[in-house]
């Protein structure tokens, strides 16, 4: 079987690791079986959590379009947009460019050397837009992990970020302790669309300590819109102010969840550490 080469960066965002590759002059659209291929140990490009198309459309300046590790095609990718924003502000030349996804448009700018501010617009709160099975109070949905008179976890706090969330506020952030959990709500009933569970520890009202199970690609050392996810909620219950350094495993993203327009920003780092070619069919 011929094969085509697909040139390719390899970036991270704050440790969140992606294959991007540029398709405004060829459609790059693999398959959920050619995405985990791409995945796995075997094909040599040292896996990633994202895998990220960057393709032409009208009224933006680049659409994002973004599958899991495990070949499924998500709405967006809160470290992707900044990955992305960088390479098209390098591209462009421009002050800010408008990245368009399945969720939505954002708005790119940089913040500094390799730093980047994405607008990742309002937060969806209500119970349908998340979406949840059921009518509830997004602030604490009715879930819990454990015996019912002792759960281990319970009322997570509800957040769409264009992607769904949760946000259990917990002191147990381990790998087994994540990698059990997350997997075990990931697919849970109340969530027809699957969900991101995330585990935030409150240090004070500025610094939230964040892990996060992602849909689709398990554990991961970051996850954008996840932190974003945990602001909101944690403001939402009074636990923090309305900005909080989001300290993640692969390293801080300043959150600001704006009193004026209702817009949650997110600042962070941006990494390119590669580039390659891709083999597909």
């Amino acid at each position: 079987m011929t094969q085509t080469a697909r040139p390719y960066i390899r970036m991270n965002g704050a440790g969140n690791a992606f294959i991007v590759v540029q398709a405004f002059e060829q459609d790059f659209r693999p398959t959920a079986e050619e995405v985990r291929a791409l995945a796995s140990t075997e094909a040599g490009i040292g896996g990633f959590d994202q895998l990220i198309g960057i393709e032409p459309v009208e009224g933006a300046d680049a659409f994002m379009r973004v599958w899991n590790a495990d070949g499924s095609m998500v709405e967006t990718c809160g470290n992707a947009l900044r990955c992305v924003g960088w390479l098209m502000l390098e591209a462009t030349g421009k002050a800010e460019v408008i990245i368009d996804t399945a969720a939505g448009p954002t708005l790119a700018r940089k913040a500094g050397p390799h730093l980047i501010t994405v607008d990742m617009g309002v937060p969806r709160l209500d119970w349908s837009q998340i979406p949840l099975a059921q009518d509830m109070d997004t602030r604490g949905i009715e879930l819990q992990v454990g015996p019912i008179d002792a759960p281990v976890l319970h009322t997570p706090g509800a957040v769409s970020m264009g992607n769904p969330h949760i946000v259990f506020f917990t002191d147990q952030q381990d790998d087994a302790f994540v990698r059990g959990s997350g997997s075990l709500i990931e697919h849970h009933p109340l969530f027809p669309e699957g969900v991101n569970v995330g585990f935030a520890k409150v240090i004070d009202r500025e610094h939230i300590r964040l892990r996060v199970w992602e849909r689709g690609a398990g554990l991961t050392l970051a996850c954008g819109t996840g932190a974003c996810a945990a602001l909101v909620a944690a403001a939402r219950r009074g636990l923090t102010d309305r900005s909080a350094k989001v300290i993640v495993d692969g390293g801080e993203l300043a959150i600001r969840w704006d009193e004026v327009d209702g817009h949650v920003y997110m600042t962070g780092p941006v990494e390119i550490e590669g580039r390659g070619q891709l083999a597909l069919p």
